[in-house]
């Protein structure tokens, strides 16, 4: 089970920390990787990192955004700064190994 939290209203140029948090199994073997999907789009990768620490990020939020993981704790964070309104979306933990897991989600909503 994957369990988002750290989501809420922040005005434009600010910063969040999302967490998400693993139960059930260690991440450790896992890929982890945030999504987000804003209203009436598609989900899209924000942010990737393997079991072996390497990242990736979705070219709108490089420099922006920072993904880590702490497999003692079983969670990733993504450290999210300068936000932007168009960073606003439901923002979604994904885990990938032998098999694939989903959070629920936590919305991000960036706005004066």
């Amino acid at each position: 089970q994957l369990v988002e939290s750290g989501g809420g209203l922040v005005q434009p140029g600010g910063s969040l920390r999302l967490s998400c948090a693993a139960s059930g199994s260690s991440i450790r073997p896992y890929a982890m990787a945030w999504y987000r999907q804003a209203p009436g789009e598609q989900r899209d990768l924000v942010a990737i990192i393997t079991s072996r620490g390497s990242t990736n990020y979705a070219d709108s939020v490089k420099g922006r955004f920072t993904v880590s993981r702490d497999d003692a704790k079983n969670t990733v964070y993504l450290q999210m700064n300068n936000l932007k309104p168009e960073d606003t979306a439901v923002y979604y933990c994904k885990a990938t190994y032998a098999q694939i897991y989903w959070g629920k989600g936590t919305l991000v909503t960036v706005s004066s």
